[in-house]
């Protein structure tokens, strides 16, 4: 995993992409995969609706984590426009 990390983080340097939304998309796909972790634990223990609390969970947190990106997009979006 390391090594798939080190060869994403150079192709984005080598792009000029701004390291803040690299790590903010490795963030959130380490979120997606403790929140799925956690929920399918849940539902092997037979608590079904505690899974789907920390599916909602997982999903608000990477929408939180998102609004940084969101913002920078609709801002690049506005230059583009007349």
């Amino acid at each position: 995993m390391r090594l798939v990390v080190t060869v994403l983080s150079e192709i984005s340097q080598k792009a000029g992409v701004n390291p803040f939304y690299w790590q903010s998309v490795l963030k959130a796909v380490g979120i997606a995969y403790i929140a799925e972790f956690g929920s399918q634990l849940c539902r092997d223990a037979g608590e079904g609706a505690i899974a789907s609390k920390l599916e909602t969970a997982g999903k608000v947190l990477i929408l939180v984590l998102a609004i940084p990106l969101i913002v920078a997009v609709l801002e690049t979006i506005i230059k583009l426009l007349p």
